[in-house]
C-alpha cells in the first residue's frame, strides 16, 4: 500500500508578522523614530509660532499745526537738497562732508557690521558641514585584564579622518524669527545712515547760514562804527571851532567804541564756525573761502509740508525706530519657539582604525545618520521669564516709535509756525530800521542847520544800530528755519544712496512712496 505524501500547508504567520524558514525582517524601534522624526520635519516646516509684526498705532493728526489752510499731497522732502539749497559754495561744502565726515563712515560701517549679523543668521537654513582629523599612538594598560592570557597590550598607532554634517529643520520658526530680527536691525542702520546724511546737509546748510549772518551782522557794525565815527568827527570838528562841547565828543566817542567793540566778538564767531564747517568736512579747521551774501540767499515762496501721515514712511528716525519694533517682535518668536523641541540631522563619515596599518581596509569606515530632538522640561521658569522680557523689550519699542512719531509731528509743526511769524517780524523790523534810518538823517540835517542838539542825533543813531542787528538776525532765522523744515519733513526720502553725492555723481531711479522703484 503506498503511503500518502503529506500535504504541504503554507506556514501560518506568527503574531509578530515573521514566517518560519523565511528571512526574517525585523522593524527596528531606531528606524521608526527617524522616520517619524522625518516625517515631522517634512510636514511642519510652515510653523511659525509668535506674533507676527503690526506697526503700532499713532495718532496722525489730519494735518500739521501751522499749515492747516495748505494741506498737499506734494512736499517740500520731495526736493533733493541741491535744489533746495543752490548756493554753489554750499554745495561744494555738503558735496565734501558727504564724501569725508567721520560720523558718516561710521554709520557706513555700522551698516555692514548689521549686514554681516544678517549674513549669520541667514547661514543657520543651510547644514553645517564640519571636518576633523586625529593622528597618533596609543596603548592599553588593562589589555591584561581584557585579554585572556596578554600581559598587557603593544603600543600601536591609531588614526581618524571624518566629515560631519548637521541640520536644524525650522519646524517652529526660531531661525525665520532669527533672521526676521536680524534684517529689521539691518535696516535700521540703513535708516539710521540715510538719518546721518540728512542731518549732516543740514548741520553744514546750517553752519554756512550762520556764517553769512554774522558777516551781515560784522558789515552793520563796522557800518554803525563809521557812522559814529563820522558824527564823532563833526562833534570835533565843532568842539575846535567853538561851536560844541566837549560832552558832545565824549558821548560821540563812547558811541563809537561801543559799536567797535562787537567787530572782535563777531570775527571770533565767524573763525569758530569756519572750524566748524571744516570739522563737519572731515578737516582740519580753516578759514572757508566764501563771497556770498547772507540777503542773495533766495526764499521759496511756497513750502508745501505733506500729509502727517507721509512722514512715517520718509523720517529717517522714524522708521529706524519701527524697524526696532519688527526686531523686537520677532525676539518674541524666538522666545517662544525655545519652549518647543529642537528637531534636526545629523551625519558622520569617515575612517578610523587601530592599529594604524588597517587604515586603508574597508572596515575602517565609520559613518552613522541620526535624526534628533531635544527640548526642555524644566528650567525653573527660565523660558517663561525670557519670553516676559521679549514681551517688555517690544512695548519699549513701540513706545519709543510713538514718541518717535509725534517728536516729528512737533518738529515739522515748530518750524512751519516759525516760518510763517519769522515773515512777520522781518517785515515789522523792515519798517523800523527804515524808520530809523530816515530819523538819522534828519537828525543830521536839523543839527547841521543849527535847529536840533547832539543828543537828538546820538538817539537816533543808537536806535538805528540795534534795529539793524536785530533785522539781520531776522534775516538769517528765516533761512535756517528753511533748513530746519527740510530736515523735519525727512529731506531727499526719495534718493537712493548714490544720488546723495549730487547731481554730478552717479544716478540712481529714485523709490517710491513705499520705497519700491517705479
Amino acid at each position: 500500500m503506498t503511503q500518502r505524501k503529506p500535504i504541504a500547508r503554507y506556514p501560518r504567520p506568527s503574531a509578530l508578522g515573521l514566517v518560519p524558514g523565511r528571512p526574517k525582517v525585523r522593524c527596528r524601534p531606531g528606524v521608526i523614530l527617524a522616520f517619524a522624526l522625518l516625517t515631522v520635519i517634512i510636514l511642519l516646516p510652515g510653523c511659525l509660532v509668535g506674533p507676527n509684526y503690526n506697526r503700532p498705532k499713532v495718532n496722525v493728526p489730519p494735518a500739521f499745526r501751522g499749515a492747516e489752510g495748505a494741506v498737499q499731497q506734494a512736499s517740500f522732502a520731495d526736493l533733493p537738497w541741491w535744489e533746495v539749497f543752490k548756493d554753489p559754495t554750499l554745495q561744494g561744502l555738503i558735496k565734501t562732508s558727504l564724501a569725508n565726515n567721520d560720523d558718516l563712515l561710521i554709520a557706513v560701517e555700522r551698516i555692514e557690521e548689521a549686514r554681516q549679523i544678517e549674513a549669520q543668521a541667514r547661514a543657520q537654513f543651510f547644514p553645517f558641514f564640519n571636518y576633523q582629523g586625529a593622528i597618533g599612538g596609543t596603548k592599553n594598560p588593562l589589555g591584561a585584564i581584557a585579554g585572556a592570557g596578554q600581559t598587557g597590550s603593544k603600543a600601536q598607532g591609531a588614526a581618524l579622518v571624518a566629515i560631519g554634517a548637521s541640520w536644524e529643520a525650522d519646524v517652529w520658526g526660531r531661525i525665520r524669527r532669527s533672521n526676521e530680527a536680524a534684517q529689521a536691525q539691518y535696516l535700521a542702520t540703513e535708516e539710521a545712515k540715510r538719518g546721518v546724511m540728512l542731518s549732516l546737509v543740514s548741520n553744514v546748510a546750517q553752519a554756512y547760514f550762520q556764517l553769512l549772518g554774522l558777516d551781515l551782522q560784522l558789515q552793520v557794525a563796522q557800518q554803525a562804527t563809521a557812522s559814529f565815527g563820522d558824527t564823532l568827527k563833526l562833534f570835533t570838528q565843532q568842539f575846535e571851532g567853538g561851536v560844541a562841547s566837549k560832552l558832545q565828543t565824549s558821548r560821540a566817542e563812547a558811541a563809537e567804541a561801543t559799536a567797535a567793540a562787537n567787530i572782535p566778538e563777531l570775527e571770533r564767531q565767524i573763525a569758530l564756525t569756519e572750524n566748524q564747517i571744516n570739522v563737519l568736512l572731515g578737516q582740519n579747521p580753516a578759514s572757508i573761502d566764501h563771497s556770498a551774501k547772507l540777503l542773495d540767499q533766495t526764499l521759496p515762496p511756497e513750502v508745501p509740508a505733506g500729509l502727517p501721515s507721509a512722514l512715517l514712511e520718509r523720517r529717517p528716525d522714524v522708521l529706524a525706530a519701527e524697524e526696532q519694533v519688527r526686531a523686537a517682535n520677532a525676539q518674541i518668536g524666538i522666545a517662544t519657539a525655545n519652549f518647543f523641541p529642537q528637531i534636526g540631522l545629523t551625519a558622520f563619515l569617515g575612517r578610523g582604525s587601530s592599529p594604524l596599518s588597517n587604515f586603508s581596509s574597508p572596515n575602517s569606515t565609520i559613518w552613522n545618520a541620526l535624526a534628533n530632538a531635544a527640548g526642555p522640561i524644566y528650567q525653573g521658569g527660565a523660558l517663561k521669564a525670557k519670553k516676559r522680557q521679549a514681551v517688555a523689550a517690544w512695548k519699549q519699542t513701540a513706545l519709543q516709535y510713538q514718541q518717535t512719531a509725534l517728536n516729528a509731528f512737533q518738529d515739522v509743526s515748530n518750524a512751519l509756525i516759525s516760518r510763517e511769524k519769522y515773515e512777520a517780524t522781518r517785515t515789522e523790523q523792515a519798517r523800523a530800521v527804515q524808520a530809523y534810518q530816515e530819523s538819522v538823517k534828519v537828525a543830521l540835517e536839523r543839527y547841521t542847520a543849527g535847529k536840533a542838539g547832539y543828543f537828538e542825533v546820538l538817539e537816533a543813531q543808537q536806535l538805528l544800530f540795534p534795529a539793524q542787528s536785530s533785522l539781520a538776525q531776522t534775516e538769517l532765522n528765516r533761512r535756517l528755519v528753511m533748513v530746519q523744515l527740510y530736515k523735519a519733513l525727512g529731506g531727499g526720502w526719495n534718493l537712493q544712496d548714490p544720488q546723495w553725492t549730487g547731481p554730478s555723481g552717479p544716478t540712481a531711479p529714485a523709490k517710491g512712496p513705499a520705497g519700491q522703484q517705479p
